[in-house]
Formats: structure tokens, C-alpha cells, sequence
């Protein structure tokens, strides 16, 4: 199932697909038809059920929300604001400390805000 929403990628994720995976095809929906609505309703916190990765995978999805709707011209949903969608530390999504400084540098503005640190194409597709 290619999901059309957030809300379903965090849904499918919790059933045990690859979270990653899910993003991905949920990028491939929305860049094909951008929507409102596939940001719109609220996703299922993931924290509660995967602990860390879980609250990295809550932030990543409300960051991506954001870049989403700053990139389309749409509205940032609420729920992408919330407290518990922001990491109290740092992640960085890769473990080398030699391309730490690249992507705090790079990090879309969505990423930064939520103590995410990622390529500044972590959003594209080909």
C-alpha cells in the first residue's frame, strides 16, 4: 500500500512496515499531486510504541509536514507544532561525526527546529 497521507505512514509504521520505506512512498503520492489533505490529519505518536526511534520518526514526520506545506504554498497543520513532535536532543542521520558539521549546516529550516539534522534533499525523490 502506497499511503496518501502522514497520518497512514505513521499507521503503517506501526503495523511494522519500514517507516522509511512508507515516507518514501508517501513523498512519491504527494509530489505527484500535492494536497492538503495528505498533511491534514493528525498522525498516531509513535514514541509510546518505539521508544527513541519512535519520538525521531514523530519529529521527522512533523518537519516533513512543514517543508511540505512551506515548498506548496499550503498550511502548516497544527499538530506539526506540537511539543511532543520536537527531540529534546540532537539526531543526525548519519553517524559519522565527519559529516555532522554538513548537516547542521544543511538541514531544511522544518528539520532544524525539531533538533533533526538531515541532508537538505532528505525530502527528494527521483
Amino acid at each position: 500500500m502506497r499511503p496518501k497521507t502522514l497520518a497512514e505512514v505513521a499507521r503503517l509504521a506501526a503495523e511494522g512496515q519500514s517507516f522509511d520505506r512508507c515516507l518514501a512512498n508517501f513523498l512519491d503520492e504527494f509530489l505527484a499531486a500535492p494536497d492538503q489533505a495528505a498533511l491534514a490529519e493528525t498522525p498516531d505518536l509513535l514514541a509510546p510504541r518505539f521508544g527513541e526511534t519512535g519520538q525521531v520518526e514523530d519529529a521527522y514526520l512533523a518537519a516533513t509536514a512543514e517543508e511540505l506545506a512551506r515548498s506548496f504554498h499550503l498550511s502548516l497543520p497544527r499538530w506539526a507544532d506540537a511539543e511532543e513532535r520536537k527531540l529534546r536532543r540532537p539526531w543526525f542521520a548519519s553517524p559519522l561525526a565527519s559529516l555532522r558539521a554538513a548537516l547542521l549546516l544543511e538541514s531544511p529550516a522544518g528539520f532544524r527546529s525539531r533538533n533533526l539534522f538531515v541532508s537538505e534533499n532528505a525530502l527528494t525523490r527521483i
